[in-house]
């Protein structure tokens, strides 16, 4: 085996050399670069105060808007149609998306709050509670359970309105499509109505704008039956 000179040999020793004192430096600063980043990844993140609250609107607001953007196609596509009509193809393709929507919405939708049963009438009246304590409305149902019920019955007007458009769209009869179009529109109205009122949102506060009716902080109690009267003693001989 031939033996390398000795030229050659601290050539290639000192290449060496300076390739480490190169990349040494750049190593050690890509090391301290990072390290910063790794401590604000472990670090532990500090909650926002009432950011749930907010997020819960948020999520409000933005089920309503997918519906909303959902449905929007087939209303555009329905009244620039010639003479409102569609193939059929489209129209189901349309009505599909747009239903999705509104199951999705439909399923986001806080669950309905059990009834609460009506109480037991008692032998003796009762003391009558103080005026505006929350308590359990007609049939046993809070206001959150009635807010709750009229979302979701707008949401499935909301789809059977949109059936019907899409039928009038293909069903030759041009007279169909406006009606239908206007009942899409105006189930669209009361889920934001129902999504305003009983989303927990804030009041709108734009000047001039007149003030919106409220809802009731609870619902009625249920009067309590009146006792019946005591039997008559009988007579003493």
């Amino acid at each position: 085996m031939r033996v390398l000179p000795a030229r050659r040999l601290a050539s290639s020793a000192l290449c060496a050399v300076l390739l480490t004192a190169v990349a040494a430096p750049t190593a050690l600063a890509a090391d301290a670069d990072q390290a910063p980043r790794q401590g604000e990844r472990s670090a532990p993140r500090a909650p926002l105060p009432g950011a749930d609250a907010l997020l819960a609107q948020v999520k409000s607001l933005g089920d309503a808007g997918g519906v909303l953007a959902a449905v929007a196609p087939l209303l555009d596509s329905a009244l620039k149609a010639d003479k409102g009509q569609l193939p059929k193809e489209q129209a189901t393709q349309l009505a599909t998306a747009a239903k999705d929507a509104i199951q999705k919405a439909s399923a986001a939708a806080p669950a309905t709050p059990t009834a609460l049963a009506a109480p037991a009438v008692p032998a003796t009246p009762a003391a009558p509670s103080a005026p505006g304590a929350p308590g359990p409305g007609k049939h046993g149902k809070t206001v959150a359970a009635a807010i709750a019920d009229v979302k979701a019955e707008a949401l499935t007007a909301l789809g059977t309105s949109v059936d019907t458009l899409a039928a009038a769209t293909t069903s030759g009869d041009a007279a169909k499509v406006a009606p239908a179009a206007g009942g899409v529109v105006a189930a669209e109205v009361n889920v934001l109505a129902a999504t305003l009122l009983g989303g927990g949102l804030p009041a709108p506060n734009l000047p001039g704008l007149p003030k919106l009716p409220s809802l009731p902080a609870a619902a009625p109690a249920v009067p309590a039956a009146p006792s019946l009267p005591a039997a008559p003693n009988p007579v003493t001989g």
